[in-house]
């Protein structure tokens, strides 16, 4: 019997994409032709690798009209913003392909006499790569391109909610002249995803998605001692001080909250900001927020699509619930975003205030437009608020002074710490996360060191 995968537009429901899942016997053929190539891609030097990414980078982004058209309909990124996620991709892919000869050079010792000897980064073999819907492009090339840069051949596993992206993709690098079977895309279910993770032929899994999904691929991966690395849930705090630049702050600090309609992994979720500058804060905040227009996001005059479906709509909208019943004050009028109904992926931007951490719209992801705002009368108070989570993914700090924030940033548990910005990856830095957030990392020259092994070669010279 045929399985099938669609893919329902938030924008209206419609389904927008429906593709057959790919059989048993089509996972094993990919993963079968995946390491034969790959034994002959390790060989091809690395200045030849970065010519193909090159040209396949270039292609992709000839087409970002169309790709970012496709984006907004399969995941509710507002048009106006969508193709800002292809841009986010070439810089990206560009950057690990200047970087690719040196960190994937030879490194030589100093010279000992009567001794050859230095270390050789080699390729894992094949890596899967399995990617979110929240940031299609953006999460999948951190993985994808480094991985195949340093010699592995890729099998990507898309969400459902947005196939396309793996077929964009894959068909860019097929377009450069990539050889057959290097890279390849495979449309899965759960469960199949999970017996491919068991195949013996399989080197790597790099997994971006929720916390309960790593659990999944950690069951999956008992036992077979692969490579792995996983980004997964976030909390992640932002903290205003009392010399910040309020204004910058609060246009910052919101756009990191509700970019993406909240759906970042990297998003701000909970802010402190210090007495003396609370009130101007959350003052400023509420007007700006309110200045936000929920609507389709195929319409260019939206600021803040739907949430991915209603369901996930739902859980936010009891996740405020619970915080007002616990005596936080919501400082939005839902009423002033019409859209914003019962059942529906319509969900108005709110700003808590009077939370607190005994509160899940503090402690547990919302993944979704919602902030609660906590007020704090100290540094210490604020470092100790943003360690009490699970996770640890990035952390924000506005402040004018850099040493003061440095010390702060040093007391912080996360894989990233921001002064006066936030919700951003500059690929020359390592992207990783502690705790719950995931482990393993991404990007910069340390994120060739997860995608390759190292072997040492001591040859004693006998002359």
């Amino acid at each position: 019997m045929t399985r099938r995968l669609q893919t329902l537009s938030p924008i209206d429901g419609s389904v927008y994409v429906e593709r057959e899942l790919a059989t048993g016997q089509e996972i094993q053929s990919a993963l079968n032709l995946a390491v034969s190539a790959q034994r002959r891609w390790r060989a091809v030097p690395v200045a030849e690798r970065v010519a193909i990414a090159r040209k396949a980078i270039s292609l992709f982004a000839a087409r970002e009209e169309e790709l970012a058209t496709e984006l907004c309909w399969m995941m509710g990124r507002p048009i106006r913003f969508a193709a800002g996620e292809i841009r986010g991709f070439v810089e990206r892919a560009t950057y690990m392909a200047d970087i690719a000869e040196q960190s994937l050079a030879d490194i030589q010792l100093p010279v000992k006499e009567g001794f050859k000897r230095f270390i050789r980064r080699e390729p894992l073999g094949v890596s899967l790569v399995i990617a979110p819907w929240n940031f299609p492009y953006l999460t999948a090339v951190n993985a994808v391109v480094p991985a195949l840069l340093a010699g592995n051949a890729v099998l990507l596993k898309h969400s459902a909610q947005t196939p396309l992206c793996a077929e964009r993709m894959v068909a860019a690098f097929d377009e450069a002249g990539l050889p057959q079977g290097v890279f390849q895309y495979l449309h899965m279910d759960h469960a199949d995803t999970e017996t491919l993770i068991q195949s013996p032929g399989l080197a790597h899994v790099a997994f971006t998605g929720s916390v309960a999904g790593g659990e999944k691929m950690e069951q999956a991966m008992a036992g077979r001692f692969l490579y792995s690395g996983m980004e997964l849930g976030g909390k992640d705090p932002a903290y205003v001080r009392a010399d910040a630049d309020v204004s910058h702050a609060v246009e910052t600090a919101m756009d990191g909250a509700f970019f993406n309609s909240g759906q970042s992994c990297c998003g701000i979720e909970r802010i402190y900001v210090h007495d003396d500058v609370y009130d101007a804060f959350v003052e400023q905040a509420v007007a700006l927020v309110r200045q936000y227009r929920l609507g389709r996001p195929d319409d260019p005059e939206t600021t803040l699509g739907p949430v991915v479906r209603p369901e996930s709509a739902a859980f936010i909208r009891n996740q405020i619930a619970d915080a007002l019943a616990q005596g936080a004050t919501a400082l939005i009028d839902e009423t002033e975003f019409p859209l914003d109904e019962a059942g529906s992926a319509y969900l108005a931007p709110q700003i808590l205030t009077g939370v607190n951490h005994g509160m899940r719209i503090m402690t547990e992801e919302s993944f979704g437009p919602v902030v609660g705002i906590q007020r704090v009368s100290s540094d210490e108070e604020a470092i100790a608020l943003m360690n009490d989570s699970d996770y640890g993914l990035t952390a924000a700090i506005f402040s004018q002074d850099v040493e003061a924030a440095l010390a702060i940033a040093d007391e912080i548990q996360t894989g990233t710490v921001f002064l006066n910005r936030c919700d951003y990856l500059d690929p020359a830095l390592a992207w990783t996360g502690v705790k719950h957030s995931g482990r393993g990392c991404t990007l910069s020259s340390v994120g060739y060191e997860h995608l390759t092994r190292p072997k040492s070669f001591h040859f004693k010279i006998l002359s």
